[in-house]
């Protein structure tokens, strides 16, 4: 038995899913229970010892590639293993798989726990679905018709009040109604997730007629239920089940459901043969088991929304309050509270109303596409597509991305804010055979190297290109669609705003508590009122009356309309609440985190100048606040006595090493990319050739991206030693390697024409640097210069360099651990980041209110510190201490940590006590 609170039931009470994101009386009272104790109290789950025989020969973690999968383990880390399943049958001569093929690959990302089984099957499922933290068991049932007809007696006999206590308890409605069936045999199921909420779902079937393998792949023989001579049955129908827009189809011979949405065809493992689409036979079977691709949410009508929340209990309380009133001849208070009811129950319904069309607004997309199908290009609409689709990606009019997919050709750039929240367009890339392997969906997050080639359902297209290279022969950029609907990433986060995981908030745990003992002494008054009074009506009336005083009525409308008056507040401030629940909550906040970049401090990054390390003196220049000063263009304008060689190498790092696009003449990127490369003045071409994926050309570097000097630099001067001959500037990026956060660099490999070596640049954290580069490299001071600069505020990006004699093969099957080794430090990049306008006087003000707070970021620690006090987030005159890694291996027991003051090293703190002392000891 579940030990789900009377209240649990009540928000329960629906046979379709309720969002929580909506205002109404129901869920703003829902008292849950916390995961802790909710995981193993499933109401309808039962295990038995005959379930053991099942376990025992099917927990198979990740199944090899020459053996079928079977049923998973309970708890998996979300990664999975490609199931080899028989050959494919060609249908058509426009397609190259067929409709016998298998559609749905059981991942470990739904891991199913084997429940109870009696001898006409499995009577209930267990399953955790690892990309949504959640555990829910699967019970089957069919309706009773003795139980039927015992509920419509019941309902009718008490005027409608079984009915009412049947919808605020379903539970009982079930026991009831229901009889328990194995999941084969049932036409309904209760689904129970670990936070106790309980839904009933009808079974959706679907007329198929093919093979169980065409769904689920080959698989082994079971013998159970006598299926042992045909181990692949016809399916003459499809058995789904959607929970919370999450579908399930039921396995017949594994007599478990299993999900659709983390489905890949184990036939992706060749790029090329991928971009042949379907035909339209295989599109409609696969519309049946994936549905169409569409995030449309279901919005309950005016009568519905009514009926849920006029039949909560409160507000039937309150009618029976309004009527003993009235009797009481209150008719006055009865209209006043009648009037509230009304108003509450209004103001909600509308709320109700508006965030439900908003997210509908907000989750709805539809657009033409031209798909491949049956050979040939057609014009479809975006809700047709299916896993396994191909489409063009280059197409003018398609600006948004309407499902998951995996890039085949062309290249793309993307504005990806919807998911990160960042406006910083990314670059994808033609997936290839390994990406191909590495991906896999049903994992969280994407493998990084196959999310370089996915693009993601909602981002916006800045630009699509064909295959610019010539080694392709397609004419457009195509993709092949990977997931559609709420499978996607937009679905999932859309689903995320319906579904949000439950939060105990303490107000609502008391205000039961309270009711709960005012009614027990409301029952004691009401007992003692038949001793006080003698007429029967003045006894029944006086007592009611008091149960009526020592429970509030109008609570739950007063507490509604409080809230939605602090919506309307919030919306006047243009703060936005999509759970209004939440707002309640939001008055507990006692910590609020910041970022800091673009956060605190303004969105863009001014370049304040560059320092070299001048050699021989292994010194540091003065700060070079222009291009012009770091490296003259002219040969008269520069100094005898400085070698610029490094100065050189600093201009090209920052003119190379980068992440920027060209868009109808625009440069886009990271906006400290941008600030960089504007330093420099120089000019930025996009070639046809990706440096991250394709292959080098015979060295002639023709359509490879390329930057090159302003105009009256554009040839390297001769002076340095190098040729006699005056060679044209122009710097080709032939291998990029990208930002990665884990590292904090980035890196490129750079060559120029007519000469005999390539250079690599690299960029990133000063603190980074020290793992990669030469130690003879490091000038004496720069520890010290960069605590200089970033107890002032300012960000520091260091710079290093390399020349490597290649030959014809060397430079593109170089990986990033041979580059990013044994470099020379040239320099550090200075940046000023400036505070917003409002930024100190928001965090004076939470800190009046009481309120914690945090900042985060991965800038250097001095920086933090130094924009932390310029903001007063802490105090500007007291110490701040960080620690030092004395002995940072892991293996070593005797690693520890020292704590000294940014501001005077003289001060540190005790190891074990966390107390300040001196540098003499004292305390």
């Amino acid at each position: 038995m579940t030990n789900a609170s009377f209240v649990s039931d009540v928000e329960m009470a629906h046979e379709s899913p309720m969002s929580e994101s909506v205002p109404s009386s129901i869920t703003g009272f829902a008292h849950r229970r916390s995961r802790a104790d909710s995981t193993t109290s499933f109401t309808y789950l039962q295990e038995s010892e005959e379930s053991s025989d099942w376990t025992e020969e099917e927990a198979i973690l990740e199944p090899s590639d020459d053996e079928p999968e079977q049923v998973d383990e309970a708890h998996t880390d979300g990664s999975s293993s490609q199931s080899a399943f028989g050959e494919r049958r060609k249908s058509s001569g426009y397609s190259r798989r067929s409709t016998e093929d298998p559609l749905l690959r059981h991942r470990n990302s739904t891991a199913t726990d084997v429940g109870y089984s009696g001898r006409g099957g499995r009577i209930n499922q267990r399953i955790y679905i690892v990309t949504e933290d959640l555990t829910i068991v699967v019970s089957g049932f069919v309706t009773s018709l003795m139980g039927s007809a015992s509920y419509i007696a019941l309902c009718f006999f008490t005027c409608g009040l079984a009915y009412l206590l049947f919808r605020w308890l379903p539970r009982w409605r079930v026991r009831l109604l229901g009889d328990r069936r194995p999941l084969r045999e049932c036409s309904w199921v209760v689904v129970e997730n670990h936070w106790g909420e309980f839904e009933v779902h009808y079974l959706a079937r679907e007329l198929y007629g093919h093979s169980v393998s065409t769904v689920f792949g080959s698989t082994e023989k079971i013998p159970y239920n006598d299926m042992d001579d045909d181990d692949d049955p016809i399916m003459s129908t499809l058995r789904l089940l959607d929970y919370r827009y999450m579908r399930f189809c039921f396995h017949p011979l594994k007599d478990r459901f299993v999900q659709c949405g983390n489905w890949k065809d184990s036939s992706w493992t060749n790029v090329k043969s991928i971009r042949t689409g379907l035909d339209s036979d295989e599109r409609y079977r696969r519309e049946q088991i994936f549905g169409k691709n569409q995030i449309s949410i279901k919005q309950k009508t005016i009568s519905q929304l009514l009926v849920d929340e006029a039949f909560h209990p409160f507000y039937v309380f309150q009618v029976c309050s309004l009527i003993l009133w009235s009797l009481d001849d209150y008719y006055y208070y009865a209209v006043c509270i009648f009037l509230i009811s009304v108003v509450s129950i209004t103001t909600t319904l509308l709320e109700t109303r508006s965030t439900m069309k908003k997210l509908r607004e907000i989750s709805h997309f539809e657009c033409d596409m031209r798909v491949i199908r049956n050979g040939f290009w057609r014009q479809v609409p975006s809700i047709e597509l299916v896993p396994g689709d191909v489409y063009e990606v280059s197409d003018p009019s398609l600006t948004q991305l309407p499902c998951d997919s995996l890039l085949l050709a062309g290249d793309c750039i993307v504005n990806e804010s919807m998911l990160t929240g960042e406006s910083v367009p990314v670059s994808k890339i033609p997936a290839n055979n390994e990406s191909l392997r590495l991906l896999d969906l049903g994992s969280s997050p994407i493998h990084p190297e196959a999310a370089k080639n996915f693009l993601f359902c909602g981002t916006k297209i800045i630009r699509a290109r064909r295959p610019q290279d010539g080694t392709d022969e397609e004419a457009v950029a195509l993709a092949v669609v990977a997931r559609t609907g709420f499978s996607t990433t937009k679905g999932a986060l859309v689903r995320s705003m319906l579904f949000p995981k439950p939060s105990g908030f303490k107000f609502y745990k008391d205000a039961f508590r309270y009711i709960t003992v005012m009614a027990a002494v409301a029952g004691i008054g009401f007992i003692a009122s038949f001793v006080n009074f003698l007429a029967w009506h003045l006894i029944i009336v006086r007592a009611l009356d008091l149960i009526t005083i020592v429970v509030p009525p109008a609570l739950p409308a007063t507490l509604t309309i409080g809230t939605n008056f602090a919506l309307s507040r919030l919306k006047i401030k243009k703060i936005f609440c999509i759970s209004p629940q939440r707002v309640n909550v939001g008055g507990k906040i006692d910590v609020v985190c910041f970022d800091k970049t673009g956060t605190l401090t303004e969105d863009g990054l001014d370049v304040l100048g560059v320092r070299i390390v001048q050699r021989p003196t292994m010194r540091f220049s003065e700060l070079l606040s222009t291009s012009s000063a770091l490296f003259p263009g002219a040969a008269y304008e520069r100094d005898p006595t400085v070698d610029y060689g490094a100065h050189k190498a600093a201009l090209y790092a920052m003119a190379s090493c980068h992440s920027l696009r060209n868009v109808d003449g625009d440069l886009v990127g990271d906006p400290l990319d941008l600030k960089m490369f504007e330093f420099t003045n120089w000019t930025f071409t996009e070639g046809s050739l990706d440096s991250l994926s394709q292959q080098y050309d015979e060295f002639k570097f023709q359509g490879y991206s390329y930057a090159k000097p302003p105009t009256g630099s554009e040839f390297e001067p001769n002076d340095f030693g190098e040729s006699d001959i005056i060679n044209l500037v122009q710097l080709n990026i032939i291998k990029s390697f990208e930002f990665v956060s884990q590292l904090r660099r980035a890196s490129v490999v750079v060559s120029q024409a007519g000469k005999e070596y390539a250079s690599i640049y690299v960029k990133g954290a000063p603190e980074c640097m020290r793992d990669i580069c030469r130690p003879n490299s490091f000038p004496a001071d720069y520890e010290e210069l960069l605590g200089f600069y970033t107890h002032r505020g300012f960000r520091v990006i260091a710079c290093a360099t390399k020349k490597i004699y290649y030959d014809r093969t060397s430079l593109q099957r170089m990986e990033r651990k041979t580059a990013e080794c044994d470099l020379e430090v040239i320099g550090f990049i200075v940046f000023e980041n400036k505070l917003k306008v409002a930024t100190t006087e928001t965090i004076e003000t939470l800190e009046q209110a009481g309120i914690r707070q945090i900042m985060c970021t991965g800038d250097n620690i001095l920086t933090a510190i130094s924009v932390a006090r310029e903001c007063s987030l802490i105090d500007r005159t007291a110490h701040c201490f960080v620690p030092h890694a004395v002995k940072a291996s892991v293996e070593d027991p005797n690693a520890r940590l020292t704590w000294q003051s940014v501001d005077n090293p003289v001060f540190t703190l005790d190891e074990k006590t966390l107390t300040v002392r001196s540098a003499n000891g004292q305390f």
